[in-house]
């Protein structure tokens, strides 16, 4: 599991739709990751300078690889418009094989990733 090549979703937030596609475009665009899905708005509550705020929120799911994520998380340093952006990654347990092979090859820039 702590191999380079390990399947991530990487889990974040953003403000709006708009904003949300921006980052995924960006992000799948650099070959960060293969595929970024951008969910419908959820609620969210947390603390936040001191008192709890309740705001809707667009989920976006980033398909990549362990090896991939350190970039991936210096370009949210960058990209993402929070202060602290949510990023978290989950190793996948499970995946086809044409499916991982397409995600690891765009992830890695690889000429059959590009043509898939």
């Amino acid at each position: 599991m702590n191999e380079p090549d390990t399947l991530l979703l990487v889990h974040t937030t953003c403000a709006d739709a708009d904003q949300a596609r921006r980052l995924a475009a960006a992000v799948v665009d650099g070959r960060l990751a293969a595929c970024a899905s951008v969910g419908a708005a959820v609620g969210s509550t947390f603390p936040w300078d001191d008192t709890i705020q309740h705001d809707q929120e667009i989920p976006v799911t980033f398909k990549t690889t362990l090896g991939a994520f350190d970039a991936l998380e210096r370009a949210m340093d960058t990209l993402h418009p929070y202060d602290v952006p949510e990023l978290l990654a989950v190793p996948v347990v499970a995946a086809s094989a044409d499916y991982a092979a397409w995600v690891r090859d765009w992830v890695a820039g690889s000429a059959a990733g590009a043509d898939s």
